[in-house]
This record gives C-alpha cells, structure tokens and sequence, in this order.
C-alpha cells in the first residue's frame, strides 16, 4: 500500500484493483513500435490498467478520490475483468465506509464512480459512503445524460443518478473548494468537464489529474488515448498542467503528480530532464 505524508495531511493510494483495456487505444496514434518500449502487452494486446483512488485523512474532513470501477458491468466483466477490491483496500487501511466525509469524482466513467453506489438486496442502487457528499462537475453529469453513441458506453446511471435525486451529490459549475486543503479545476480534453482535484498542505501540493495523464507513460505531450473525446485540448491543457507541476532540482519534491492508471506508479515527481523532456521520479 503507497503512503506519504503531505504537510499535515496523509494521503493514501486505496485501489479497486487492475482490469484489461486494448493497450493500442490506451496510446492513441501512437504506433505500437513506439509504446511497445514502455509496456509490454499480453497476448491479446491488452494493457492491465490501475484504478487509484486517494484517501486524504488529517484536515477537517476525510476525502475519497474516486471510487474505481465497482459491481454493475454485468457481463462487461468478462470484457474488463475488473478485481473490485476498493472496499478491501480502504478496510486494509484503516477506513470504513462510513468513515469518509467527501467522495470527488474526477469524471463519471464507469471505472472512476462505480463504487459511488451499490444494488441492495432489492436491486436499487443506494450510496457506498452512506455519511458522504459527493463532488462532480456539472457538465460531466449533463453529458453522461445525453448517452451519446460516442461514449455511452463509459457511463452507468446507477453510479451517480440517484445521489442527485437524493441530494447527495453536488453538481459543480467550474473550479471550486471543497474543503480545507482540497480543491478542484476543471481540465478538458478526456472529457469536457474533467477535473482535477488538488490537494495543498503546508506548501506542498499534490494533483490527482486523472485521465489527463492516466499514467507514468503518458507524459509526452502528444501521447494521448483513443478515449480522449478532445485530444487536441488534453494536449493544450498538458502543457497548462506542466507550467505548475513540474519541480526543480532547487525544489525536486513541491508538488506531486498522482496517476490514476499506472498500478506500478501510482504517484511522482515531476521534472525535466538533461534534454528537456518531462520524466517522473517515483515518490
């Protein structure tokens, strides 16, 4: 389990565990005799995709970010095969449902809400985090209600439809506080309204940025998913990100990157190198 400490606050990588997705569409035009040097496939061309969460305890309140994948793909597990370990690992450290005060999506595709909600015995979809608000933008839920042929597929109502009936879930109009030391800014280009939730204590910074960099290996500015429904604005708001993220060798650890699919690297620092590329050092 990955744990650091930043300013007063503890933060927490608490998985649902790795699922399967096509590792070409994971590096967009990026030919395979370029990516095939960072990962190596399986036999189905398949990439084993992290799904991290991040719980932030010590502050006011205690904050989930994300919730993976959860119980409601049906038979698109045999697709994804998803390990649904999210309430194993937030037991594991330390953490009961119950506990949390704040969930955060950063966006409602499926493999980032889907433990917002479970089926009881009656097959209703009731909140995981019973004591929780729910924080996501308002045009991400606007969107995943049109069920676009484009990405219908990436959202279940379930996970996020009856936290806004009941209340529960607030709806976001741009960049907003949550909570002491925890706030977001809306990033587009994975999906529109994609946001970024920023975690700040004591001068130290951490960003979960989600889908923007999904991983340790998508750090080349061009190197973007098929997913992207805006790949020329993940581009553009890479470039944004970097121009505060990135440390110096004055200041190598002021502000951490956390990657939402990289199960190896689940966070680190970033920097430029000798030749000016951005390259992470593991934290």
């Amino acid at each position: 389990m990955h744990r650091l400490t930043l300013g007063k606050l503890q933060l927490t990588i608490v998985s649902d565990g790795t699922y399967y997705l096509d590792a070409g569409s994971m590096f967009g035009v990026v030919p395979k005799a370029l990516w095939s040097s960072k990962y190596t496939p399986d036999a189905e061309n398949r990439m084993a995709c992290g799904t991290n969460g991040v719980l932030v305890r010590g502050g006011s309140k205690t904050v989930l970010i994300e919730t993976g994948i959860g119980t409601k793909l049906g038979k698109l597990d045999e697709v994804y095969e998803p390990h649904k370990e999210l309430l194993t690992n937030l037991a594991s450290a330390g953490a009961k449902p119950e506990d949390v005060d704040v969930v955060i999506n950063s966006h409602l595709h499926f493999d980032h809400c889907g433990w917002n909600t479970v089926h009881d015995a009656n097959g209703r979809a009731v909140p995981t985090f019973p004591k929780a608000q729910y924080f996501v933008q308002r045009g991400e839920w606007e969107h995943a209600q049109e069920q676009h042929e484009r990405d219908r597929i990436s959202y279940i109502s379930d996970n996020y439809n009856p936290l806004i009936q009941s209340g529960q879930m607030t709806l976001l109009d741009g960049d907003a506080e949550i909570c002491d030391g925890v706030r977001v800014r809306v990033f587009p280009g994975h999906t529109r309204w994609m946001q970024a939730i920023y975690i700040e204590s004591e001068g130290q910074t951490a960003c979960y940025i989600s889908d923007l960099i999904p991983t340790s290996m998508h750090l080349d500015l061009a190197w973007v998913m098929s997913y992207d429904t805006f790949p020329i604005e993940c581009i553009d708001n890479k470039k944004r990100y970097y121009a505060e993220a990135l440390n110096t060798p004055e200041d190598p650890h002021r502000f951490l990157t956390i990657f939402t699919h990289d199960h190896e690297t689940p966070w680190a620092w970033l920097r430029h190198n000798q030749r000016g590329r951005v390259v992470a050092d593991r934290a």
